[in-house]
């Protein structure tokens, strides 16, 4: 069976040595049996059933008012876009090759970038892969000119294509072969149009097109069960805590309606009338009484309106003889209106903790405090590390589109890449502002910490130690920025004035431990004038001062 799409042409591969744990991978790809007399069969059906309803799970639980905006927050803080500035962008500043090459490989990321209208769909691509949990592209070539890259990226639906894994299992040599290993021999995609969906009756079959692994892009979120064999969401942990939410809000609504009116119960006295009677009795007083005029409001009208009798409305109970008489007295409405809030807010706690969402962005009347690093809440730390975490995820996305476009036409070879891949980032804009104020404050300490140390440069540290201990530089950035310095000290010699005549020695400290005054000023000289009079400067004549 000839399978569609292409394959990139890769080196022969050195043989894989044999080993008795199998490779683990977070691909949720369904892994298949070859070999054998049987041959090889393909349950697509059972493995994917569960993959497919979780896909729509997770669409339902984001068109709840409660996920869907916590997902805001998180897309939004992602993919962040200003003016004309592009969404993400590559830096390749630890990519040790030539120039010509780094603009082809930027050339061909804004490429893909035009491909995907990145832009202007990075929201919409975004959102579907964290809600969905996988994202699955069709990468559509020319066969007849594979060198022009790649023509379109076309969106797969996951409900209608699987990865599958096939495994060959083989004895380890030893001394009783009890051992197996298992071996990776092909990996394939299948696609339905009908989709992997459960249920019989539906039409549903095992047969689907095969795909060439390298015709699709394929990226989940990383997330498995606890066996290892199916890709999670995102929003897979915060399935019980929306469930919860739900169910207690559908409680309290139908609690505030059963005991939101005041009614009215009724002890009609009966007497000794026989029970049947008795009712017959009950049910003629409710006639008697509930015959009502009601207004309405569409017509105008005042009419006779009968009603009957619900669980809303009054009580009618029959009181035998030797009780009181006929009674009327008032069943008050339900007052459990804040436990009941108080529960709801709660369950919504939990499922913010679940989205990683910080609760303070639970409330919107809260205003958006741009106040010190210090005053910043944890949560939002932690979930701004959340965030560097999907953009680090979502970003293998990017590089296997830039990884195809690149081999495709012939910039680089498949073990270039493997070199190149992690060596190339992708940086995302970033407008989360307690980020920035962090950043901010820790250069000012860093600042603040090396005013201090100033005095004591040249005597008790070196620069060196300085920038690498108190400015927390690199051996990387310390030789750059040595080297920027001595550029612009060439270029403009007065705009840097020497180190001796910018610092001061420490104030001299006395046998008392205080700082010595007799020298007059602020306790101690400039250090130049100081080295100038230990060196035997000339000093001023008195009696020429005298006269």
């Amino acid at each position: 069976m000839r399978i569609f799409g292409f394959e990139i042409k890769r080196p022969v591969e050195e043989p894989v040595y044999p080993s008795f744990t199998p490779p683990e991978y977070d691909d949720g790809a369904l892994q298949i049996s070859t070999g054998g007399t049987v041959g090889q069969y393909l349950d697509v059906e059972g493995a994917a059933r569960t993959e497919t309803e979780l896909v729509e799970r997770y669409r339902n639980m984001a068109l709840q008012p409660e996920c869907d905006g916590a997902i805001d927050d998180i897309v939004n803080e992602v993919i962040v876009k200003e003016g004309n500035e592009h969404v993400a962008t590559l830096n390749l500043d630890d990519l040790d090759v030539d120039e010509t090459i780094k603009e082809a490989v930027i050339k061909e990321w804004e490429n893909v970038g035009n491909l995907l209208a990145f832009n202007s769909n990075a929201y919409d691509i975004f959102r579907r892969w964290y809600v969905d949990g996988r994202l699955y592209y069709h990468v559509v070539i020319d066969p007849k000119n594979p060198k022009a890259g790649i023509q379109e990226l076309r969106y797969v639906d996951p409900r209608k294509i699987r990865k599958v894994r096939a495994v060959k299992r083989d004895r380890v040599n030893g001394p009783t072969n009890a051992v197996y290993t298992n071996i990776t021999t092909a990996e394939f995609y299948v696609y339905t149009d009908r989709g992997f969906k459960t249920g019989s009756g539906q039409g549903m079959s095992n047969q689907g097109v095969q795909i060439a692994k390298d015709s699709i892009i394929h990226v989940t979120s990383g997330l498995v069960d606890v066996n290892n064999k199916l890709a999670l969401g995102y929003l897979h942990k915060a399935i019980k805590p929306m469930n919860q939410v739900r169910m207690l809000e559908d409680a309290t609504v139908i609690y505030f309606l059963a005991r939101a009116p005041e009614r009215r119960i009724f002890y009609i006295d009966v007497g000794s009338l026989p029970k049947i009677k008795a009712e017959q009795h009950v049910k003629d007083m409710m006639r008697n009484h509930k015959n009502r005029l009601v207004y309405d409001a569409i017509t105008g009208e005042v009419r006779d309106d009968r009603k009957f009798m619900t669980m809303l409305e009054d009580f009618w109970l029959p009181r035998r003889e030797g009780g009181r008489g006929t009674e009327i007295t008032t069943l008050g409405g339900g007052q459990a209106l804040p436990d009941q809030l108080e529960s709801v807010v709660y369950f919504r706690q939990k499922l913010y903790k679940a989205l990683n969402v910080p609760i303070s962005r639970m409330d919107n009347n809260d205003g958006f405090n741009l106040g010190r690093a210090t005053e910043i809440n944890r949560d939002e730390l932690k979930f701004q590390k959340f965030i560097n975490r999907l953009r680090l995820r979502f970003s293998d996305f990017l590089l296997m589109a830039l990884e195809k476009q690149l081999i495709l036409k012939g910039v680089i070879t498949s073990d270039d890449w493997d070199v190149f891949k992690n060596k190339i980032h992708v940086q995302f804009n970033s407008d989360n502002f307690f980020a920035e104020l962090k950043d901010a404050e820790i250069l000012r300490e860093r600042l603040s910490t090396l005013s201090q140390i100033d005095p004591f440069l040249g005597r008790f540290y070196s620069n060196h130690w300085v920038m690498k201990n108190v400015l927390m530089m690199t051996e990387e950035d310390i030789e750059q920025n040595k080297a920027e310095i001595d550029e612009e000290k060439a270029a403009d010699p007065d705009a840097f004035p020497t180190l001796n005549a910018m610092q001061a020695p420490p104030p001299p400290i006395g046998a008392d431990g205080e700082i010595d005054m007799s020298q007059g000023g602020d306790g101690y000289q400039p250090y130049q004038a100081q080295k100038d009079s230990d060196q035997g400067a000339p000093k001023p004549d008195p009696a020429a001062a005298t006269k």
